[in-house]
């Protein structure tokens, strides 16, 4: 069987005909509409009008936003803010005859985890994605921990400043975002944030850069802190690492190294969170927007 699978993006939408097994068969991209909702269903639209004599199986969808997975309704819908309030699963179905089922961006790389991950010998987990923000999900008894809201994982917004604990500066989603990181590496070269990628900071950090090598010493300890957090609050086996940055060596290396320092100075003898990296990169999304439709159909159990 094969399944049309999108992972919605601010820049992209990539989108993948996919087989049960999470073997991708078909790859491509298109720019993610930005004016109305009515071009976004369209841009889909399209893609599945070119697929759908594939005789595909249904279409997955990872997405910004607080979403009501379960009944296809998204609160909000993140940077796309045409997605507020809306039945998307209903409206697109207007448009594509089919199956439909759609995830948090966040809690389908959770899911990935869960399903063929690093989580998968495991019951309970988070994962932290970072990206533009930090975002994730919660694992517990192997199933996406959703909360009364469907905010749970939503770690971009944790204040990590308690002295100006109204600034959104201190959000978690701005001190620990990759994009917080190279910025501030690009600031201290005295360049600007879209003069340098991630690439180009994390060399600044393997050469032995002074300015570099205190900003991300900095910036893991305070994801040391956010981490040792969540240890406490939810007692996970694993605490996995995503995003496009945790492909660098050096980050995990420096995440571990301070997560142990941070409990070793504490010398209380708690669980010490076991950090992991994602075993997905950016095909995570995608592969839990599967995961989320196969379970739906009970083509997988948990």
């Amino acid at each position: 069987m094969k399944y049309l699978v999108f992972d919605v993006g601010g820049s992209a939408i990539k989108y993948s005909i996919m087989t049960e097994d999470a073997e991708f068969i078909i790859t491509g991209k298109v720019k993610t509409p930005t004016d109305s909702f009515e071009n976004f269903r369209e841009t889909i639209g399209s893609i599945y009008d070119e697929y759908k004599k594939d005789d595909i199986q249904g279409i997955a969808m990872s997405m910004p936003g607080i979403i009501d997975s379960d009944n296809g309704y998204a609160y909000t819908g993140g940077f796309l803010r045409y997605n507020d309030k809306r039945e998307i699963v209903k409206e697109l179905q207007e448009r594509c005859n089919c199956d439909i089922v759609i995830e948090n961006d966040g809690k389908a790389a959770a899911l990935a985890e869960v399903w063929k991950g690093s989580l998968k010998e495991n019951t309970d987990g988070i994962v932290m994605i970072l990206g533009t923000g930090v975002g994730g999900g919660i694992i517990k008894d192997r199933k996406v921990h959703r909360g009364k809201h469907f905010m749970a994982g939503e770690f971009s917004y944790i204040q990590s400043n308690i002295s100006n604990p109204y600034n959104m500066n201190g959000f978690l989603g701005f001190v620990g975002s990759a994009i917080g990181l190279v910025s501030q590496i690009a600031e201290s070269k005295g360049l600007k944030s879209e003069e340098l990628d991630g690439i180009q900071a994390f060399e600044y950090i393997k050469n032995n850069d002074k300015d570099a090598v205190e900003i991300i010493d900095q910036y893991t300890k305070n994801l040391a802190v956010q981490i040792y957090n969540l240890q406490c609050l939810f007692d996970p086996e694993k605490i996995c690492i995503g995003g496009g940055i945790s492909a660098q060596d050096i980050l995990m290396e420096y995440i571990i190294k301070n997560v142990k320092e941070y409990y070793r100075n504490l010398n209380l003898g708690l669980p010490e969170a076991e950090v992991v990296r994602c075993k997905f990169g950016n095909d995570s999304n995608q592969i839990g927007a599967l995961y989320k439709m196969l379970s739906k159909k009970e083509l997988v159990t948990n």
